[in-house]
């Protein structure tokens, strides 16, 4: 990180300098104005904003609270110590992101004054367009997104270990400048940063996810959607557990749980995704994308599709033709 950016985050904020002057705890009035400690986005984001950043507060233990929007933390340097739904505590080390859906509660161990850490407060129709720029769009960007969006109990956080991630990097740096600056007319470039960013992670999640106490099945998910998404045209339950080695009725009742869907329909969703993708991007023809996607059965295939679509291959490329 720039050492201009870095310094501007090291600087300590008037709520800081009471700490430091001996005030002892955090302010729940800054954050809420309810009896229970949930920070009320409309107390951090100015109106007509969808994110807002918020550097961590340091030098002061944060009590246990939840949030009415989707939190990013990010970890510019130092460390911090989160303790989550009461059970789980987890590290954030520089580089790192976490992101909290709704259903989550959060606690935070005191921070040092060289433990930078931002908060971004996101509202979840911050990600539909996240969501829309993405042409090519996969089940493990689809997880991700209606993860962040939908505050699903199932999934309370994701956590990335990005330091070594360059173009994660530099994109989280563009955010946070450009959420600094506050010039007018930015929500566009935001929303299109923060669908790179999950572009990219999903694209580095072997890299970015680690195996790590009470994350195991966090692991297994994307694992298995990563599985889904570059093996579609002849990848099989059994493949995939083989290779976990695990049983194929745990993987299933594993994609059942966090996805409501199982093995099948996610192989058939990425196949008819593939398709669309090559009938407006690709002058192949029906039958022959029909072939790549990994089916044989024309009549089933141009039934799915219509099912999914409310159109036949045809029609569908009549109606998104392909750029010259």
């Amino acid at each position: 990180m720039r050492a201009e950016l870095l310094q501007h985050l090291r600087e300590i904020t008037e709520e800081e300098k009471a700490l430091l002057q001996g005030q002892g705890s955090i302010q729940k009035g800054i954050y809420t104005s309810g009896k229970d400690f949930v920070i009320d986005n409309s107390k951090l984001l100015e109106q007509g904003h969808l994110i807002e950043l918020r550097p961590h507060t340091r030098f002061a233990h944060f009590p246990k609270h939840r949030h009415n929007y989707v939190e990013l933390v990010y970890m510019c340097c130092g460390s911090t110590t989160h303790i989550i739904n009461d059970t789980e505590q987890l590290v954030l080390e520089e580089g790192d992101l976490l992101f909290l859906s709704q259903s989550a509660t959060q606690e935070i161990l005191p921070a040092g004054r060289e433990d930078i850490a931002v908060n971004f407060i996101i509202l979840p129709e911050f990600f539909d367009r996240s969501l829309s720029m993405i042409e090519r769009d996969n089940v493990l960007r689809g997880f991700l997104v209606s993860t962040l969006s939908n505050g699903n109990p199932q999934i309370p956080y994701l956590h990335f270990q990005a330091k070594n991630i360059l173009p994660i990097q530099n994109l989280m740096e563009n955010m946070l400048w450009t959420l600094i600056d506050k010039k007018p007319g930015t929500n566009t470039i935001n929303q299109i940063t923060m669908g790179l960013i999950l572009m990219n992670l999903s694209l580095f999640a072997d890299t970015t996810l680690q195996s790590r106490a009470g994350n195991y099945e966090q692991d297994l998910i994307f694992r298995i959607l990563k599985y889904i998404e570059t093996h579609y045209k002849a990848g099989t339950l059994a493949d995939i557990s083989a290779e976990l080695r695990l049983p194929p009725y745990y993987v299933s009742r594993l994609l059942k749980k966090y996805t409501g869907h199982t093995f099948k329909e996610l192989l058939q969703q990425q196949k008819l995704q593939q398709a669309v993708y090559l009938l407006s991007q690709t002058t192949l023809s029906a039958d022959g994308i029909m072939e790549a996607i990994g089916y044989n059965n024309s009549s089933f295939f141009y039934r799915i599709f219509r099912e999914k679509y409310g159109c036949s291959p045809k029609e569908y490329r009549t109606a998104h033709p392909l750029m010259s």
